[in-house]
């Protein structure tokens, strides 16, 4: 008899989709003897994804009860005919239901409420993010039942793996015919970390059934100073800039004293007040300006990354996220493409200037930067020479990069200053227009090619048209693809 008096049909389709190591196959291997156990015929196959974020892996198990006749099981799962469907992250929900998998009049889906962002998603000009919300809604009406947790919650608080906890859910839905001693034992006969992977499975058991629930929101808390430099910055904050602008710049403060040091935090403050002084209540240019500046301040250059990709934190946050063991070797391999102009920038003004400007010295030089590289983080080599690169922050502020960039916020904040008494609705789009410059290499070219487009194109306008909702437009559509067309067009017609 099944568990919820759900499954009594004599064959049952079960399609699990799963990212590169979350043991999606593991997961199949415990489905099928399970069903084996209690007499049933169990056929597991898989099709593997392109790579580990660009496709998942289809796993595709169909159960049949023993008979007369052998039955003809499927190789693969056929839209509209699947009773169960098993994902391990939200947009593999969704991908499952774009293919057909789940049918509101027949499949149990079950889904992991989490989110991994695809490359795409991440790699975007703007907010490149999925919608959760959507997908949630779909799977409402896309399915016979949906059942939907955070899975990536659940495995961090047993300390088990995510196809325990899929394994869990599947159990706990009732939709096969098996109880849940039957589950917990194909677990014990694994024999693969029993005790913590018995943890995940009842995390997913549980959860299952209880209604659709969304991760946890994520609470950044407020900064708080530690040393005299950063009590003197939140003291100014406090003291200097209005109250919408305090949690922003708390949080931009911090940034920049990382970033580079308590001066740099200073001259973001200096540049904000000055800024917040022309301002008026509700003060709104002065709050999105607290968050877009510290942004814009703490550009990613070759120092920048260096130091980020060789923190013992990152270290620490992938050894986690592999759920590595104690006693275990994580080795991390980072892909690097620094460009001659990027190396160049990294100089002291004079020099990189002279390089990028002689054609003879820069395509010579070009040579060497071509190719990207591979470059293992965790060897000693290559973190030694990640933490030099990092080191050279001290002579940050002598750097071609670092005199463009300085150059270019100021010019940003004038446009700002000039227009905030005379039209604040086009200085709160000049604020917010920061948010096409984004990243290193040519997705920060690209952003900055756009950005200076729409600043040329805005102020040849006149005055007396609605420029601040043709900026905000023109940056919809600079978002709107990495190609550029759309903007393109725009600025041709204007």
């Amino acid at each position: 008899m099944a568990a919820a008096g759900e499954a009594t049909r004599d064959r049952i389709g079960i399609a699990i989709l799963a990212l590169g190591g979350q043991g999606g196959g593991v997961l199949a291997d415990w489905i099928q003897e399970v069903a084996r156990h209690h007499g049933w015929l169990a056929q597991g196959t898989s099709v593997p994804g392109v790579a580990q974020r660009t496709g998942s892996t289809v796993y595709y198990v169909e159960l049949a009860r023993a008979g007369d006749r052998l039955p003809i099981l499927a190789q693969m799962p056929t839209p509209g005919d699947v009773d169960i469907v098993v994902a391990s992250e939200l947009m593999e929900t969704g991908r499952a239901m774009l293919r057909n998998f789940s049918t509101a009049d027949r499949t149990t889906l079950i889904g992991s409420t989490h989110r991994i962002y695809a490359i795409a998603e991440k790699s975007g000009m703007g907010d490149g993010r999925g919608s959760g919300e959507r997908i949630v809604e779909a799977a409402a009406r896309r399915a016979k039942r949906f059942i939907g947790f955070d899975m990536e919650a659940a495995t961090d608080r047993s300390g088990s793996v995510i196809s325990a906890v899929m394994f869990g859910a599947l159990g706990g839905s009732g939709a096969l015919p098996f109880p849940r001693e039957a589950f917990e034992q194909a677990i014990r006969d694994s024999g693969i970390a029993v005790a913590s992977n018995l943890r995940g499975f009842d995390e997913g058991f549980r959860a299952a059934q209880a209604p659709v629930a969304m991760p946890d929101a994520i609470d950044h808390a407020v900064p708080q100073p530690t040393t005299d430099a950063g009590r003197a910055l939140h003291g100014r904050i406090l003291g200097e800039l209005p109250e919408p602008a305090h949690e922003a710049a708390l949080h931009g403060a911090q940034r920049l004293m990382d970033y580079q040091d308590a001066a740099y935090a200073t001259l973001y403050l200096d540049r904000l007040r000055a800024v917040a002084g022309l301002d008026a209540a509700p003060w709104e240019a002065t709050a999105e300006l607290a968050r877009h500046l510290a942004l814009w301040m703490s550009y990613e250059d070759t120092i920048r990354v260096a130091d980020l990709k060789s923190r013992a934190t990152r270290f620490e946050r992938v050894r986690d996220e592999v759920k590595a063991g104690e006693g275990q070797i994580v080795g991390i391999t980072e892909f690097m493409h620094p460009r001659l102009r990027e190396v160049c920038e990294t100089l002291p003004a004079g020099i990189g200037r002279f390089i990028l400007e002689s054609p003879r010295l820069s395509s010579w030089l070009d040579r060497f930067f071509r190719e990207g590289r591979h470059v293992e983080t965790t060897s000693l080599r290559w973190f030694l020479m990640l933490r030099l690169l990092a080191a050279l922050r001290p002579l940050r502020r002598r750097s071609l990069r670092y005199a463009e960039e300085q150059e270019r916020i100021e010019h940003w904040l004038g446009d700002i200053r000039t227009s905030i008494a005379q039209d604040p609705a086009l200085a709160l789009g000049l604020v917010r227009s920061q948010r096409l410059i984004k990243g290193y290499g040519d997705t920060f070219d690209r952003g900055l090619r756009n950005f200076q487009a729409i600043r040329a194109a805005l102020f040849a306008r006149p005055p007396a048209e609605r420029r601040a909702q043709w900026l905000d437009d023109a940056c919809t559509q600079a978002l709107a693809d990495d190609s550029g067309r759309a903007l393109e067009d725009m600025l041709a017609a204007a």
